[in-house]
Parts: structure tokens; C-alpha cells; sequence
């Protein structure tokens, strides 16, 4: 078999960028942290509540939203644990029902690759010889599914959590030391401004898209929620 064909079925370590899924939780945890409270506190300032008010309600909100988020991220993760499981346990059974069909399919999925039947027959022929193989063949394969971290659920949910609390202490920092709200929204509005542009400038550097960019929009996205939140309040609390 040919070394490029080979390579298809060797365990072989490269090096990659692992860790990009405590990434996505952490941008989803600071990226609404930074937004919601922002959007809040500007809301409430409108409205003429001081700044221990704010506060107040900043803090309970960013409770709330860490659990809520945790929560959504945990379930996320256990899902796609369970969906692994799911799929392992009727690829076991698919293997020992009808191995003919499996096989078939195994041929299938190395033809894909551009290898010859004289070249794949050997490979299922060894695959079949090797249950455990066989099973991590078609599972990522045919079904392109990695086996889950166990404990993924409980660190997604620690890590969105923790986030959206560090993202939601931002804008609600300059209300501890501004007792008029008035004041304290426009040194919060220029805080989390600032925090949305690097943080949206790392998500950018992390995920392969134009850190530039990606720091524009992300400043975007909050400067309208929180204006938003100020006009609405300002419209009905006139």
C-alpha cells in the first residue's frame, strides 16, 4: 500500500491546536457576560437607579446567567456524549449482525480514498480479525465521531461559567467606585468597550478568523445591546 494510503489507517500524533473546545466555552461565556450585565446596568442607568441598584442587580443577573449558562453547557456536552454512545452501541450491533455489510462498507469508505480493492482487501480483512479496530474504524470514518472526554460536560460547565462571571464583572466594576449611576454607565460603557475589543481581537487570533474584524464586530454587537437597553429604558422611564 502506498505511504499517503497507509496514513489513512495509522495512529500517527501531529500537532494541533487542541484545546479548541475550552476555547468555545470561554468565548461564549465571556462573550455574553460582557454583553448581558453591560446591557442591563446601561438600562437600568437610564432610568436614573444609583449605582448600588445597579449593582445589585448586576450581580444577580450574573449569578443567574452563570448557572444558566453552566447548565446549557453541560447538557450541550452530555448530549454529545450520549450521541457517541448511542452510535457506538448500534455500530457493536451492526458489526455483529451483519459483518458482511460492514465490510462492504469499510471497502466503501477506503475507495473514497482513492485505494484499489487489491490494496483494501487485506485492511478489512484485518479489521475483521480485530473488533476493537473495526468499531474505531466506522466510527470516525463512516460516522466522523471522536470519542468524548468524560468529564467534557463538567469542565464546559465550570469554564462557561467562571467566564461569564469575569466577563460580567467588567461592566458592573465602575458602579462599585461611581455612586451616580448617570456617571458610572459612561466609565462602563468605555470599560467594556475596551474589554469587547480585545476580547473579541483574541477570539479572532483563536479561531482563525480576522482579529480586527472580529474585535470590531464583537465591540458592535454590545454597543448596540446596551444602547438598545439605555433607549428602551429611557422611552417608557422618560
Amino acid at each position: 500500500m502506498e505511504p499517503h494510503k497507509q496514513s489513512l489507517l495509522n495512529h500517527h500524533t501531529e500537532k494541533h491546536f487542541t484545546a479548541g473546545d475550552t476555547v468555545r466555552d470561554i468565548i461564549i461565556g465571556v462573550s455574553d457576560g460582557l454583553t448581558v450585565p453591560f446591557a442591563l446596568a446601561a438600562g437600568l442607568s437610564g432610568v436614573n437607579a444609583t449605582s448600588s441598584i445597579v449593582l445589585t442587580a448586576g450581580i444577580a443577573e450574573v449569578a443567574a446567567g452563570a448557572i444558566s449558562m453552566g447548565l446549557g453547557g453541560y447538557l450541550a456536552a452530555k448530549s454529545e456524549a450520549d450521541h457517541y454512545a448511542r452510535e457506538l452501541k448500534r455500530e457493536q450491533e451492526e458489526i455483529i449482525a451483519v459483518p458482511d455489510t460492514e465490510a462492504e462498507e469499510v471497502a466503501e469508505i477506503l475507495a473514497q480514498y482513492g485505494i484499489e480493492s487489491h490494496e483494501y482487501t487485506p485492511v478489512v480483512n484485518a479489521l475483521r480479525k480485530n473488533p476493537q479496530a473495526w468499531l474505531d474504524f466506522m466510527m470516525k470514518f463512516e460516522l466522523g465521531l471522536e470519542k468524548p472526554d468524560p468529564r467534557r460536560a463538567l469542565r464546559s460547565a465550570i469554564t462557561i461559567a467562571v467566564a461569564y462571571i469575569v466577563g460580567g464583572l467588567v461592566p458592573l466594576a465602575p458602579y462599585i467606585f461611581v455612586p451616580k449611576a448617570a456617571e458610572a454607565v459612561v466609565f462602563s460603557v468605555v470599560v467594556t468597550l475596551v474589554a469587547l475589543l480585545i476580547f473579541g481581537y483574541a477570539k479572532g487570533h483563536f479561531t482563525g478568523n480576522k482579529p480586527f474584524r472580529s474585535a470590531f464586530e464583537t465591540a458592535l454587537i454590545g454597543a448596540i445591546a446596551s444602547a438598545a437597553a439605555f433607549g428602551l429604558a429611557k422611552a417608557f422611564h422618560p
